[in-house]
């Protein structure tokens, strides 16, 4: 009886009455393999429990299929989400993840990790933690020469970087947009920190769309939260006392319009009639909240897919021709999901 943990291809081939050289082709996939051929080692394959050796083929092919991941730890929903579809997009090509989670961005030993990833091999690197401060600061630096391709998700466009982002400043503006579409005309924003680079760019869009329609942007306007429900209670609060006039809010994530609504209800007043909320994120909650809320969708799965498409892409590239791919930046479009809190009954124009 073979021993099923020393399996080598050359007992399958034996096994299968082909060459190691057949065996090689069907576990690769090569279409060069006629199919009752393909049948008969991989029946072979199954009965032996032959497992390839991954490191002996790393070494064959120069490339190790494998990509580091790098990404923020924590309970934020965006990051959360990009790396589900990171993980999801590996998987679905074949590669292998190595992970290495951030608890502080802004005072990692960035050279440490990206050494620990390159030591293990990877072909690829995808770094998907939010622009925070200056945690990107290393690289105007240009103290790290990497030897592999690397992939940043949501940051602001540098110069010779591969980048994958949402639109967050689009994103600030079709809520903006819409609110001023309804009727409201006295609206504020709660931003989330604004040492967030897509705290900024959805600032950015609200200013955007208040001055395309001629109305006023006063820094009473603006109250910084820190993504959480409860700084989202306490905003609205301080907003309505420098700026009583309000009559409606663009809160920069769901958790925090659900801090306004709580402060809002527990106020008295209603929701849109006197003040009308939207959102951004699209939690899958949003849509239970009373009232379900107006909000700005990001397609947070697709942006981790297209970083590992993008990665694949310029890994094949090198691997064909060893020519370098010029830096691409793809950005990808939010889009407005309308609900009641942003619906009041005295509005009379059509659902934006």
């Amino acid at each position: 009886m073979i021993n099923k943990k020393q399996v080598t291809i050359r007992q399958v081939a034996r096994a299968a009455r082909v060459s190691s050289q057949t065996v090689s082709r069907v576990i690769n996939d090569r279409p060069d393999v006629a199919p009752d051929t393909r049948r008969r080692v991989q029946e072979v394959i199954r009965k032996l429990v032959y497992r390839p050796n991954a490191l002996a083929r790393s070494l064959i092919r120069q490339r190790s299929h494998s990509m580091g991941v790098v990404a923020m730890a924590g309970e934020f929903y965006g990051p959360s989400h990009t790396l589900v579809g990171i993980e999801q997009k590996i998987r679905q090509l074949g590669y292998t993840l190595l992970l290495d989670l951030l608890h502080h961005p802004e005072t990692e030993n960035v050279e440490r990790i990206l050494n620990r990833l390159l030591s293990q091999q990877v072909d690829g690197i995808i770094w998907a933690v939010p622009e925070i401060g200056n945690n990107r600061a290393w690289l105007s630096q240009k103290k790290l020469r990497l030897s592999v391709p690397m992939i940043f998700t949501n940051m602001a466009v540098q110069p010779g970087l591969s980048i994958v982002a949402i639109d967050n400043q689009l994103g600030g503006c079709l809520a903006t947009r819409h609110l001023i579409e309804k009727g409201y005309r006295q609206i504020g924003i709660i931003t989330g920190p604004l040492d967030w680079w897509e705290a900024r760019q959805r600032k950015l869009g609200w200013e955007e769309a208040l001055q395309a329609a001629g109305l006023p942007v006063d820094p009473r306007f603006a109250v910084e939260g820190n993504w959480s429900a409860s700084s989202g209670e306490q905003c609205i609060r301080r907003l309505v006392e420098q700026f009583p006039e309000i009559q409606a809010i663009f809160a920069s994530n769901d958790q925090m319009a659900l801090g306004v609504l709580q402060a809002t209800h527990a106020a008295g007043r209603r929701v849109p009639d006197d003040l009308g909320v939207v959102g951004f994120d699209n939690i899958p909650e949003s849509a239970y909240f009373w009232p379900a809320l107006s909000t700005i969708e990001q397609p947070l799965i697709e942006l981790g897919h297209q970083a590992v498409q993008r990665l694949s892409q310029i890994i094949d590239a090198a691997q064909q021709d060893g020519s370098p791919v010029k830096p691409e930046l793809i950005t990808l479009t939010p889009s407005l999901v309308v609900r009641q809190s942003s619906l009041p009954s005295w509005a009379t124009s059509p659902s934006a």
